[in-house]
């Protein structure tokens, strides 16, 4: 097969979908791999490191486009790819359908087919292709906050640890996930008082277990969440519902009871975001206000740091490259059930229930037995 790996094009985006190692690995297997010259740029990784391990270097994407059976990226393709998709082509990505519909009914149209991380599910319930980006924005969350909560920025002047005889700033997390146990592990480190609101009793009674002492843990209902905001110097927007739009936890009307300047990292805003008045932003032009209340809406937060993003991502999507690429997407699917939750869109059919949804589309279940 030929595996194809095209420099991203997303705003602000620096990460690459491969490793020099994957293309060594594949090579090995008996595959092509065509990289667009100077993908892994961003990440720190010279064309050199993949001509060693024996990748095609091409000048251009739509070389790549062109000739790969599968192409392998990070974010959706933008706009300007749509057109170079192939009928039958296999697209592995981010694609997070469910926050954008024109991007769906374009996929749709380009009879590829549609291969998602953020779906592809393993036993026990586990997004492993979501969790080392959910670790790293969820870390990420309170770097930013941090920084926005700094007057020059137009937050109202707070150190997020306080200081001896100085209250520690007070940080809401809707979400007791991934994002969010990351996002109050980091935050507890700052030593600020931090509250994790979660709407599963046996995932709060272990964050309980394992989080320090200024971390509380909580019931999520309209009430608690209310409350919470009036506290709040910082709003973590953590919640996730796979394949499907992120549930508005927060009005435009509950912006009025959180204190001027007061910050919301919406972390959920690839899933379209958990706060009504979120609109998605990015790394050149973060936020904006609403009601006094800054909004960080970026919807790559981990390209930002697209070195250690890139290695944390390529380590666990590698396997799955390989089995598609080993036996082709139908036999992948049909074989591994992990690889058939992956798949979003097939040629044309939504085979994501929660994509198709969130759309009122038509669902094909192709593979029943999954």
């Amino acid at each position: 097969m030929i595996v194809g790996v095209p420099q991203e094009i997303k705003r602000d985006e620096y990460r690459v979908a491969m490793l020099p190692v994957g293309v060594e690995e594949l090579v090995r297997s008996g595959h092509r791999v065509l990289l667009q010259k100077g993908a892994g740029l961003g990440s720190g990784l010279p064309d050199q490191d993949y001509l060693d391990a024996g990748a095609e270097l091409v000048d251009r994407a739509t070389d790549v486009f062109a000739q790969a059976d599968l192409i392998v990226k990070v974010k959706e393709p933008q706009e300007s790819e749509w057109s170079l998709l192939r009928s039958g082509q296999t697209i592995f990505t981010y694609f997070h359908f469910a926050a954008d519909r024109t991007l769906t009914e374009a996929m749709i149209k380009s009879d590829a087919i549609c291969v998602a991380y953020e779906t592809l599910e393993v036993p026990g319930q586990r997004l492993p292709l979501l969790t080392p980006m959910s670790e790293v924005a969820g870390r990420m969350s309170i770097q930013e906050g941090a920084k926005y909560l700094e007057r020059p920025q137009m937050g109202p002047g707070i150190l997020l640890g306080g200081v001896p005889g100085v209250a520690p700033a007070h940080i809401t997390i809707l979400g007791g996930g991934v994002v969010g146990a990351n996002a109050a592990k980091i935050a507890a480190g700052f030593q600020a008082d931090v509250a994790i609101l979660d709407v599963d009793m046996n995932r709060l009674r272990y964050l309980d277990d394992i989080m320090p002492a200024n971390v509380n843990v909580l019931f999520s209902d309209r009430h608690t969440i209310r409350e919470e905001l009036r506290l709040a110097d910082l709003v973590i927007g953590a919640v996730l519902i796979p394949g499907a739009k992120a549930p508005s936890l927060i009005t435009r009307d509950d912006l009025k009871v959180m204190k001027a300047g007061s910050v919301i990292i919406d972390v959920a805003i690839d899933q379209g975001g958990c706060v009504e008045t979120s609109l998605p932003t990015t790394h050149s032009d973060p936020t904006y206000t609403v009601e006094d209340v800054v909004h960080y809406c970026v919807t790559n937060m981990p390209g930002a740091v697209g070195r250690t993003s890139t290695f944390a991502l390529c380590n666990v999507t590698l396997p799955w490259v390989k089995e598609i690429a080993n036996r082709g997407i139908d036999r992948a699917a049909a074989d591994v059930a992990p690889i058939a939750t992956a798949v979003n869109i097939y040629r044309g059919e939504v085979t994501n229930q929660a994509v198709a949804n969130t759309f009122s589309l038509e669902f094909v279940d192709r593979w029943p037995t999954r």
